[in-house]
């Protein structure tokens, strides 16, 4: 039996696990990972990787058929080379060649998004759509877009991120890009954040809101709060609601898929999809036969998953 080796990197860990070819996870470890740039997460992986060879070890007790590593940021996985996590985080790196160096496994790169994209392709609903997005709302916001079964990149590898698009919902809070009242300022993890402290002046809350700025506010709590009335997170709820639903209206418009696919930790409790569905407009939605569905596959592995699928070069 061929296995895959996945390594999810994200900004605060890295998870290391093998899959067969069906997306059966056979084992797996979580490391943290930090602030990084991009040569510091190369010793991050090195180390990390070295470490779940030692203390995990491969399943089959041969080395895995390939590697797939998923991470944020511009990648093009053509040539293996790992552009950018950020504009102010620019150190392009040949990553899959630096990785198949020092471990001898053939090894493909790919962003996270994509990644995760790439497992609904192969794993959840791309096998019953060759036309679908899948919209990803966590710590911040992106998607992949397939049409007819092929995923859309761009000229720089920089397609899907509609967190920088800006919906109609207006709180008055810029945006690291420049614009105002993108949709991840407004319906991703660090959105909530910043409309809960923008917003608390303005209405009642119970909501804990850290005096420490690195430390965000609970997405749980917020929801938890919205469900008994509290009047901050009500609105904070409206709002994320709003701008995703209207997001989804837009891409919707631009691809025609038959199918959208919500994850992220934003979505994957169903609290703030009720309320998304609520919002579509029937003739908007109309082509899209399959509906707005979160993802079936387990949220915390999808991104694993989708770098097995990267490593199978799918």
């Amino acid at each position: 039996m061929e296995t895959y080796l996945g390594l999810d990197l994200g900004g605060t860990k890295l998870l290391i696990g093998e899959v067969d070819n069906l997306g059966n996870i056979l084992r797996y470890k979580k490391y943290d990972s930090g602030y990084f740039n991009q040569q510091a997460a190369f010793e991050i992986i090195k180390v990390s990787l070295d470490d779940y060879i030692r203390t995990v070890g491969w399943s089959t007790g041969e080395k895995p058929a390939g590697m797939g590593v998923g991470l944020i940021g511009r990648v093009d996985p053509v040539e293996g080379v790992w552009l950018q996590i950020d504009p102010g985080r620019t150190q392009p790196i040949a990553l899959a060649q630096e990785l198949f160096d020092a471990y001898g496994i053939p090894c493909h790169i790919d962003n996270d998004v994509k990644s995760a994209t790439r497992a609904e392709r192969v794993f959840g609903f791309g096998q019953i759509s060759r036309n679908f997005i899948y919209l990803n709302a966590g710590t911040g916001i992106a998607a992949g877009v397939v049409v007819n079964g092929r995923q859309i990149r761009g000229s720089h590898f920089n397609a899907g991120e509609v967190g920088h698009t800006c919906v109609g919902v207006n709180i008055g809070i810029k945006c690291g890009c420049g614009r105002m009242d993108c949709v991840e300022q407004i319906a991703s993890g660090i959105g909530f954040d910043r409309c809960a402290r923008l917003l608390s002046d303005r209405y009642e809350t119970k909501l804990h809101i850290p005096a420490d700025k690195g430390e965000r506010v609970l997405i749980s709590e917020i929801f938890a709060l919205s469900k008994k009335g509290d009047p901050l997170c009500v609105q904070l709820v409206e709002n994320a609601s709003q701008t995703l639903a209207n997001l989804i209206m837009n891409l919707v418009r631009v691809s025609d898929p038959d199918t959208v696919v919500l994850g992220g930790g934003i979505v994957s409790d169903g609290y703030i999809h009720t309320k998304v569905l609520e919002k579509l407009n029937p003739v908007t939605m109309r082509f899209v036969s399959n509906g707005v569905v979160i993802t079936k596959l387990n949220p915390d592995f999808i991104g694993l998953l989708g770098a097995g699928a990267v490593a199978m070069n799918m």
